[in-house]
């Protein structure tokens, strides 16, 4: 059984992936409105994801015997100034949510929970993908500017994502 403290912070990381979930969502919004299909698409698929990794805590606390308390979402951001701006702060999140994995992890340690510690490390070797991909949508879009062709080109490398 998770103890009370634990239980607790793995409810606030499943808050932390449903406001990151919600921040994608909100970005691909953003992105579908400056009619850049392909950046919307990779964030609707972060968005799946995030809620996947929710849903993951979500079961690992109900097969512990815990409870998940849900709490409300943060409101995300609803403009963003350009695709690198935008990515950047995915790239910037992605760290925070790097940082909340790593202070879970470090809980589990102190309290000699062996099974939460095996359950996180998941989550940890997740989140080397996670920064990564998003520093390699940054690096595309620093290389190739934002505008023009070069700006559709990055677009429609990033609608591949979906056919992986």
């Amino acid at each position: 059984m998770l103890s009370a403290t634990l239980q607790s912070a793995i409810n606030q990381q499943i808050k932390a992936e449903i406001d990151s979930a919600y921040l994608y969502l909100a970005m691909s919004a953003f992105c579908e409105s400056q009619n850049l299909p392909g950046m919307a698409t990779w964030l609707r698929i972060q968005w799946q994801e995030e809620l996947q990794h929710a849903m993951k805590l979500f079961r690992y606390v109900n097969e512990r015997g815990g409870r998940v308390i849900l709490e409300a979402v943060d409101k995300p951001a609803a403009e963003f100034t350009s695709p690198s701006t935008l990515f950047t702060m995915v790239l910037d999140h992605e760290k925070k949510v790097t940082g909340l994995i790593n202070k879970l992890y470090d809980l589990a340690m102190k309290e000699n929970d062996h099974a939460t510690q095996i359950e996180l490390q998941w989550f940890v070797k997740e989140q080397v993908e996670e920064e990564k991909n998003a520093s390699d949508v940054l690096h595309m879009l620093n290389v190739a500017g934002e505008s023009g062709v070069s700006l559709i080109m990055v677009d429609r490398q990033l609608a591949q994502r979906a056919a992986k």
